[in-house]
């Protein structure tokens, strides 16, 4: 059963649901639940089938692709407000998660079921421009990470990510190379090279940017 504190919360981060009668928001949230992951939970793996919708309330979830050999690549983040394209993808084409979601920071988030997902997306026009909406952005983000892994360099990528964190980057080597695909060895002696370039300064699980446009300049080189 959802609380009034948290059905309040949900219609801050998704406003479009307000626009629901009474009765209709009463019947789709009987079918919800309230789920609370802490970080590091597995939301969905590879090959899994969809069992629900998330609507997040706090905290995020990274979407990766792993492949064999272990290396991974993030596809994109799902933050409050805002919910996974995937699995939009999966429960309109009846197809299994082809990525795996991560919690990254502990998450609070209903979760609508799959008929309740079909039933808002098919009848509600605000629901369904919302989705649509998040489609057109994720693409585009996509495209863009695309672009980045086949003409950019890694040290490139790795300069335009720190110049785009806020100062100091809380995340250790190992997880930068995550986020970018790589490896730690190899990130750690790109910083290495950046520090002595005076643009960061490294410490313990943590990155302080120094010169962020030179940062910015060189990952536009």
């Amino acid at each position: 059963m959802i609380d009034s504190d948290t059905q309040n919360q949900l219609l801050q981060r998704y406003p479009m649901l307000a626009e629901l009668s009474a009765s209709q928001l009463s019947d789709l949230l009987n079918t919800a639940a309230v789920m609370h992951l802490p970080a590091g939970s597995v939301v969905f793996d590879e090959d899994q089938a969809c069992q629900g919708f998330p609507l997040l309330l706090s905290g995020s979830i990274r979407v990766i692709k792993t492949a064999t050999s272990g290396r991974e690549l993030q596809l994109y983040r799902v933050g409050p407000g805002e919910s996974c394209i995937l699995t939009s993808s999966c429960l309109l084409g009846h197809t299994r998660y082809q990525a795996r979601g991560v919690v990254e920071q502990d998450v609070e988030m209903v979760a609508l079921s799959p008929v309740a997902f079909r039933m808002l997306i098919s009848a509600y026009e605000p629901f369904r421009d919302y989705i649509f909406g998040l489609f057109s952005e994720r693409l585009t983000d996509l495209m863009q990470l695309v672009s980045a892994v086949a003409f950019q360099k890694l040290d490139q990528r790795l300069a335009a990510l720190l110049a785009g964190k806020p100062s100091p980057v809380h995340a250790t080597h190992q997880a930068l190379a995550d986020e970018l695909g790589s490896v730690r060895e190899i990130v750690s002696r790109l910083l290495k090279n950046f520090a002595e370039q005076g643009w960061v300064r490294l410490g313990r699980e943590q990155i302080e940017v120094l010169d962020a446009v030179a940062l910015e300049r060189y990952a536009e080189l």
